[in-house]
């Protein structure tokens, strides 16, 4: 089945008097592998449920190439569907649960067996299509659900949290299986993770979600390194977030004031344009140990962790709770005073907002 574009306009939903989702956009491309990546609660799997036709949203369209979905009941909308708890019928084979969804539609018993085989058989199964779900490992589980999925050529591939259930090494492994065999089909998809480093390394782009609303929605590289704004910006690990104000230009220098009076020389060569007011967000790695005074953040190191390519410090300041990397090969004392140098390439500007305090800085 070729490749079709899936678009979401003005979605809201309720679960009961509390809405869930609220005037959510989104376009899905033909054969694009869009990731929704949030915390708990903040609507994506809401948002898998609506275009499933598990939930009727309260206002919106729901469109799949140029059919409406948006009423449509579940069996009618030809959708591949793959669960974190895989879903399997306990009482069929391997091969039997592949073949369901083909029974499902009418296909010929040798026709659906064949095709089913074929699948198996990408998936790395073979040995395996006469066995019961309770014979296999969890990989396997994963495995036959996301080709009893494949199998019917579905115009549409939903994933929701698919590999939350599997160890480390497996949930690597089958994301790039995911992503092959996605990419392989030319597959639109929609896949529900609250994991940051699967969303980014499955995805075309990833939506990340607050409050039943996207407040980004770019290709992995652009959040990573332009988050729109700080919520963005811790999401995706910028755990040092300052208010800064240019109080000095020289051509692209300029000089910036923190909350406690510390002024550091910032380049807009090296960091992008620098409004009067924003805020500079930095990951631990954007931190360093090594600073002069004068040009650097004072701070007090309290906890060290061993990272192996890094120590990493909770260093206290006069602006909050710092993050920050030390050399690895010299470790530092707690109590030490300290200054930190920026580091440009893991740091970014984001536009001037009023920051909420953290536990750590009250």
């Amino acid at each position: 089945m070729s490749s079709v574009p899936l678009s979401l306009s003005g979605i809201s939903a309720h679960h009961g008097p509390t809405k869930v989702l609220d005037d959510l956009n989104i376009e899905v491309g033909a054969g694009e592998l869009v990731s929704l990546l949030g915390a708990s609660g903040c609507g994506k799997t809401t948002t898998l449920r609506v275009v499933a036709g598990f939930m009727t949203p309260s206002e919106g369209k729901v469109r799949l190439g140029g059919r409406d979905l948006t009423h449509l009941p579940i069996h009618k909308r030809d959708i591949g569907l793959v669960f974190q708890n895989y879903a399997l019928l306990p009482h069929l084979s391997v091969l039997e649960n592949v073949m369901f969804g083909l029974k499902q539609r009418g296909m010929a018993s040798d026709l659906r067996r064949s095709k089913a085989i074929e699948m198996i058989e990408i998936v790395g199964l073979t040995r395996f299509v006469d066995r019961l779900p309770a014979a296999l490992s969890g990989g396997q589980k994963q495995r036959v659900a996301l080709a009893r999925a494949l199998v019917i050529d579905p115009p549409l591939m939903m994933f929701d949290e698919p590999l939350s259930n599997l160890d480390a090494k497996l949930r690597i492994d089958m994301r790039v299986q995911i992503r092959r065999l996605q990419q392989a089909g030319e597959r639109t998809a929609l896949y529900v993770t609250h994991d940051q480093e699967e969303a980014f390394s499955i995805s075309d782009r990833v939506a990340i979600m607050n409050a039943g609303r996207i407040v980004q929605l770019d290709a992995p590289e652009v959040l990573y390194k332009r988050p729109a704004n700080a919520f963005v910006a811790r999401f995706v690990g910028f755990e040092n977030i300052l208010p800064i104000e240019v109080v000095a230009r020289d051509g692209s220098e300029a000089t910036v004031r923190l909350s406690d009076g510390t002024e550091i020389a910032m380049s807009e060569k090296e960091f992008g344009p620098i409004p009067d007011k924003a805020l500079l967000a930095a990951r631990p790695e954007g931190l360093l140990l090594g600073g002069t005074p004068g040009g650097a953040i004072p701070v007090t190191l309290g906890l060290r962790t061993y990272l192996g390519r890094a120590y990493q410090y909770h260093c206290a300041g006069g602006t909050g709770t710092l993050i920050a990397h030390g050399d690895a090969e010299a470790p530092q004392s707690p109590g030490q005073v300290a200054h930190l140098s920026i580091n440009p390439a893991q740091s970014a500007i984001l536009p001037f907002e009023t920051l909420a305090r953290t536990e750590e800085d009250i």
